[in-house]
């Protein structure tokens, strides 16, 4: 309860009605005035969002905050992220100067179609210098600063550069989740992030005194602060190693994410607390402006709009340096294609009576599986299969592990990805379909039969489909 004050003495009150008619007539209409119409602005811009059914806010951003695409002048941007590695002195202070990076990702922006691509670069990749060295990509960073970073970095993956970079400093992760008040993580074993099994409970324990990294966790939904975060991301002690380590860092950036974006209230309380992370645990060049456009702009972006990936490996060999991980470059080399130069765009299906002309047992599919989940590929098959589509080849998918689904389109019947697409759970009824018609779709005599359409699924139809199902399964098929 505040305090009581005394009424105003007759001299205070002449006092105050001096002051309160000093002040112009004209300057006081004026500012009536001037009230009147930022009313009405608001009360003008708060009906039209009601009519158009969109949060106030967002049409003020639309209507006076420039695109992306006003600001940089293109469709998409190439961001580097980097994590910086630190260690600790003699007497204990963390630093990260002339630090390697320890988390690297490549980022692709893109405006039109609004979507996000993330390429997660393993830290021990074995890539070649300006100086025609080779040894861990990680090096970089160390060796030269970011300016060396993006180039080797850019050189890695065969992409000309990228246009924004954004390195996090030591606190930068633990600042973040921290200043919004923690995530919601479901704790994961290698085992379960690699293949969905095991997912029963157990233990993730590792212990390093000089490194300060004590992580004691049990598997399960688990709200972490910024400190359990940090250690949960960084654990590679298993037979996972590094991949996984990628996942558990993906599964931080998306529980953050989801935060920012759901609880819109508490982003907006902590905004001042965001502020001070971004201005002292982060280093970037992009400006004020540019984050502002960015910001405003994916606001609203789905979760099913942004997609992980991680550099495929053939094997490790002990060099100078350690035990280097060697890049297929094959498949790295498309992924770059799919995700950082042309990402396959979601194409609208045809109207109903057009799909509905497309016979299921027209089409030819082989499906597989590209989710890690046992048994994915083939409840997908068998729910194909009873809709009439015929089934060809069932197995796992030769490169990796990918969140989201994708439809291959190679035949000469008309809307076949389309079809299949529109066969599968509404939940992924937008995942892209690639490819081209082919002139033929017929066999060559004595070969075996071609397929329409190949459906690569991803963890996000996995979960869909096996949520109709419950039969068990051999293996990963």
């Amino acid at each position: 309860m505040g305090k009581h004050l005394p009424p105003p003495s007759p001299r205070d009150e002449a006092v105050i009605g001096v002051r309160a008619h000093s002040t112009p007539l004209w300057l006081r209409r004026a500012a009536l005035v001037i009230g009147l119409v930022l009313v009405g602005l608001g009360s003008a811009i708060a009906g039209f969002s009601v009519y158009r059914h969109e949060n106030p806010i967002q049409m003020v951003a639309e209507t006076f905050v420039p695109s992306p695409q006003q600001v940089f002048g293109k469709q998409n941007i190439l961001v580097l992220v980097e994590g910086l590695d630190y260690d600790y002195t003699a007497n204990d202070i963390e630093f990260s100067k002339n630090s390697r990076s320890d988390i690297i990702k490549a980022i692709n922006l893109q405006f039109d179609p609004k979507g996000v691509y993330v390429i997660s670069v393993l830290r021990d990749m074995l890539a070649t210098y300006p100086n025609g060295a080779q040894m861990k990509i990680n090096q970089a960073q160390a060796d030269g600063g970011v300016k060396e970073a993006q180039q080797v970095i850019a050189s890695f993956l065969g992409v000309p550069g990228f246009d924004r970079y954004v390195i996090l400093r030591i606190d930068a992760t633990k600042d973040l989740i921290n200043a919004i008040g923690g995530i919601n993580v479901y704790v994961k074993t290698s085992d379960c992030l690699e293949y969905h099994t095991g997912c029963t409970g157990g233990r993730i324990d590792y212990d390093d005194n000089w490194g300060h990294l004590h992580i004691h966790f049990k598997e399960g939904m688990q709200h972490l602060n910024g400190s359990q975060a940090v250690a949960y991301g960084r654990f590679r002690h298993d037979w996972c190693s590094d991949p996984c380590r990628v996942m558990r860092q993906n599964q931080i950036i998306q529980a953050a994410v989801d935060k920012l974006r759901g609880d819109k209230l508490n982003t907006l309380i902590h905004a001042g607390d965001l502020m001070n992370v971004l201005h002292k645990d982060v280093e970037t060049n992009f400006t004020d402006g540019e984050l502002f456009a960015l910001a405003s702009y994916f606001s609203g972006l789905s979760v099913s709009d942004v997609h992980f990936a991680t550099t495929p490996y053939t094997g490790d060999e002990e060099l100078a340096d350690g035990d280097d991980l060697i890049p297929d470059k094959t498949k790295i080399a498309a992924m770059v294609q799919n995700m950082l130069i042309a990402p396959p765009t979601p194409e609208p299906s045809p109207d109903a009576m057009a799909l509905a002309a497309v016979a299921p047992q027209s089409i030819r599919v082989d499906v597989e599986n590209a989710s890690g989940v046992d048994g994915a590929a083939k409840a997908v098959a068998d729910a194909l299969h009873k809709a009439g589509y015929q089934i060809g080849i069932v197995g796992n998918a030769p490169n990796g592990i990918s969140s989201k689904t994708v439809i291959q389109e190679h035949s000469n019947v008309l809307f076949a990805g389309a079809k299949v697409r529109s066969s599968l759970p509404l939940a992924v009824q937008n995942v892209p379909i690639s490819g081209a018609p082919v002139p033929s779709a017929a066999p060559a005599s004595g070969s075996p039969a071609q397929s329409d359409v190949t459906l690569f699924v991803g963890r996000d139809l996995a979960t869909a489909a096996l949520a109709k199902t419950a039969a068990p399964s051999s293996g990963p098929q």
